[in-house]
Parts: C-alpha cells; structure tokens; sequence
C-alpha cells in the first residue's frame, strides 16, 4: 500500500508539474496571437504611411513638373505670338506697297512718274518687312520636357518586404557563469556581411526551462553589440536563473530572437533577520544602522513580538551546489541580541558548500565586527567573545584596530583596514576567509571543524554597515584556497 501511495503521489507531480507546462505554454500563445494582431497592424499602418509618403513625393513633383511645362509653353506662346503681330503688319504695309508699285507703273502720266518712282523706292527701303527676322524665336518642340520613367519604374516594381536577418542561435555549451559575470556566445545559420549589431535581452527568473508567460522580473537589453560574444559584469545573482535571448539587425530591422537560454546563477543569497536584531539597530533591508533611540520602544516591541509565531524553519532540497538553509525568519522579542550585544543575523544557515558574501562598514563606527556564528549563539553573547562565533572586529574607541576574534581571544591584523570586507566560508572545510573586497587581499583565515550550521553574523556600535549578498566565489579567492589549503592555520593563537 505504502508503495502504490509513493507511486500516486509522484504521478500526482508529474501530472502537476506537466499541467503548469502546459498553462504556461497556452499563455505563451495566447500572448503570440495578441502580438501576432498587433505587430500586423503595425506592420500594416507602416506600409500605407510609406505608400501615401511615396504618392505624396511623386504628387508634389508631378505638379512642379507639369508647372514647368505650362511655363514653357506660355514664354514661347508669347514669343511666337508676338512675331506672328508683327509679321501680318509688315506684310500688310508691304502689300500697300506692292498696290501702289503696280498703280504707279501702269500710269499714263509721265510727269508724276519719277516722284512717284522715288517715294516708292524710298518706302521699300524703310518697310518693315525688310527688316524682320524671318527665322521663329521660338521652337514648337517640347522634346526637352519629355520624361522617361522606365528606372523608376524598375526600382518602384522592385520593391519587395526587407530582409530580416537570420535568427542566431545561442551556445550554451561555450556560455560561462563564473565571478558574477556572465559571457554569452552565439552564431548565425551563415555569414551575414550586412549585420550591423546584436541586441541581447535577459532577465533574472527562479524557474528552470522556457521563460514563463508571467515572470517576476523584467527584460533588461543590451543594445549595440558588434560581435558575437558579450560579457555582463558586476551582476547580482539572487535568482537561481538568468535567461538569454539575442536578435540581428541590420541598418533597416532586426530579426527574430533565438530560442532563449536558461543558464544556472549559482549562489549565497540572504537576507537580515530583523527579528534577532539588537533593539538599537534599525534593519532595513540589507543595511544596518545604528540607532541609539530604539531601546526606548523595547516594551512596546516585546509586546508587539508576543502576538507573532516563528515561521517553520524552511529547508528546501538541496541543489547539487547543497544550497543553504532558510533559518526562521523571525525570532521573538526574548530572543533578540541585547544588552552590549548590538548583534543582528543573517536569515540563512550554511551547512554544506562553499559560499562569499560582502560587507561594507562605516569606518567611523564605534565598533564593528563581521562573521558567522552557531544559531544557538546567546543573547548577551558579542561575536568573537564565544566559541560560538568567530568574527574580524573593527575597533574605534580608544585607537582604531583591527583585530581576528574567536572564543575571546583576538589576534591584531598587521593591515590597512578596508572599508569593504568579503567574507569565505568554506563548510565542509572548516574554513572562514576574511578579504580586503577591492583588492581581493587576504586579511585572515580561520580553520576549525564547524559541528554545526553556521550563520552570517554582524554586530555595530554607533555606526552602520550593508550587506551584498547574491554572490560567488571570486575565482581568485578560490585560487588563494587552493595554494593554501596545504599551509599551517592561521589562528593557531586563537584555538
């Protein structure tokens, strides 16, 4: 019986699992025919703005053409009709010539003859006929205004939809995910000399396998790319996920996006628990601040803290990095740090693996101090003053030092004091790394045998530091491990 239970129950989860697949897929293509209907009239609204741009060009020029011609035609009009006036009076002054030659030759009157003769002659000479020009001023050819369209009429018939370019296609296999950073590689099906950039989308997601119609998390783009590689730098991963997708374009469109890419984001991500925090540090977030007022509402928190219920200590499966565990997310009022205690701790056990956070302090603090601590440290307990803690301690109140702290014995660290720690925890290993963050510069290391989870611990007096979880192991870090883990430990004066 107990066996046919198991077997339902993971049928149950596959069949559930299967299930939302599908939902997210029906989404997926209920977004793809909403897309679909608006990319089509877009699509359409841009041709018939084109088309009527084309038509308005070819109306405007038509108009400035036909212009042109009626201007011709009007100046050589005038031209023509203004040697046509003035050839009709000469010839009718010459033909009143012509009358009075014949009439005076064919007279009988001989003493009038010579005068006459004369004045003839003399009005022959000064007639305008004589002097007009019998060649038109104007051509009746319009042969210069003729158009010939056939080019443009070749280029018109030969407009067609632009080519998109080819869809490239991303290789996980040469991807890495390594120091936050995150080097994404592709390809195109050919060569394309006429690809001027890529663009790259992603976008942080807790969810394996193609994106989801509805993610928590937005597209960020990354546009301008001239090769066919890009590496994001200075990311926080506080998602087990990130998913890529790339598109070309050329100078006129882009093309589709590949098949988008999940890659695995590994690791530490945690959060303050406010809930163990001493009274006088106000929590927000990641950041810590000191507030020396807060003991002043201690009884009406202690009350309000009375009404509330721990949250169940929540311990997914480990993954294959054996993420950490989920503490309780809240602790009671009895529970806070108290009294010199200004101790608040992270929300998240260590357990297994290997992990690296960052912590940046105000150096003007009192005091500070950074580590991990046992979960069962004690209220009154200061980091380092314990064996349930170890810790690097900033020291403000008589000379500033700094000093490595564990089990109430403190070695002084010989070494500028950053203003920006990075924190290694190595659990199986035994090991807690202190490192100057900028420069990657090992300020202590200690080895012990952890027999039980640890958790980030921090403490603060009239100061104020942030956390930067979401974090991997620099690689650096990781080399510094290796070349060290055959060496003598570092905090012999402290066991």
């Amino acid at each position: 019986m107990d066996d046919q239970k198991e077997s339902l129950r993971k049928i149950i989860t596959t069949l559930a699992l299967k299930n939302e697949e599908i939902q997210n897929f029906i989404c997926c293509l209920k977004q793809s025919l909403e897309n679909l209907e608006a990319n089509s009239n877009r699509v359409q609204e841009d041709l018939e703005s084109e088309f009527s741009s084309l038509h308005a060009i070819l109306d405007v020029l038509k108009e400035g053409m036909v212009t042109r011609i009626k201007q011709e035609r009007a100046s050589r009009t005038y031209e023509l009709q203004s040697q046509l006036s003035a050839c009709t009076k000469a010839l009718e002054s010459s033909e009143e010539l012509l009358e009075l030659a014949n009439q005076t030759l064919c007279s009988s009157e001989n003493d009038n003859f010579t005068q006459a003769a004369k004045e003839i002659k003399d009005s022959v000479t000064m007639a305008p006929a004589f002097r007009l020009s019998l060649k038109a001023k104007a051509s009746d050819s319009m042969n210069h205004m003729m158009v010939d369209f056939t080019q443009e009429r070749n280029m018109l018939q030969a407009i067609k939809f632009l080519p998109v370019p080819a869809t490239p296609e991303i290789h996980v296999a040469e991807c890495q995910v390594f120091d936050n950073t995150v080097t994404v590689v592709w390809t195109l099906p050919e060569p394309d000399s006429k690809i001027d950039h890529y663009i790259l989308e992603y976008r942080r997601t807790n969810h394996d396998g193609p994106p989801r119609a509805r993610e928590d998390y937005p597209w960020m783009v990354v546009e301008g790319i001239k090769e066919t590689e890009f590496t994001l730098t200075s990311l926080r991963f506080d998602t087990r996920y990130m998913t890529f997708r790339v598109k070309a374009s050329n100078k006129a469109v882009a093309g589709e996006f590949s098949e988008p890419v999940t890659l695995e984001t590994h690791a530490f991500v945690f959060k303050l628990d406010a809930g163990s925090a001493h009274q006088n540090l106000k929590v927000e977030d990641l950041s810590v601040e000191w507030d020396s007022s807060g003991g002043k509402v201690a009884v009406q928190d202690i009350r309000k803290e009375k009404n509330r219920t721990s949250s169940p200590m929540h311990s997914p499966a480990r993954t294959a990095m054996m993420s950490p565990k989920r503490a309780p997310s809240a602790r009671v009022g009895r529970d806070r740090f108290t009294a010199e205690s200004y101790t608040v701790l992270g929300d998240t056990m260590i357990d297994a693996g290997q992990y690296y956070w960052e912590v940046r302090f105000d150096k003007e603090s009192k005091s500070f101090a950074a580590g991990v601590a046992l979960r069962s440290l004690g209220r009154f307990d200061q980091l380092g003053k314990s064996n349930a803690s170890w810790c690097i301690h900033l020291n403000n109140w008589l000379q500033q030092s700094l000093t490595a702290k564990h089990n109430n014995k403190a070695r002084t660290l010989d070494c500028p004091i950053p203003d920006r720690i990075g924190i290694y925890c190595n659990y199986e290993e035994g090991t807690l790394s202190f490192y100057n963050s900028r420069t990657k510069t090992l300020l202590h290391t200690f080895r012990t045998k952890f027999q039980q989870p640890v958790i980030p611990a921090f403490m603060v007096w009239n100061g104020s530091f942030s956390v930067q979880t979401g974090l991997q192991v620099p690689i650096i870090v990781l080399s510094g491990q290796k070349r060290n883990s055959n060496t003598s430990s570092s905090n012999a004066s402290l066991t």
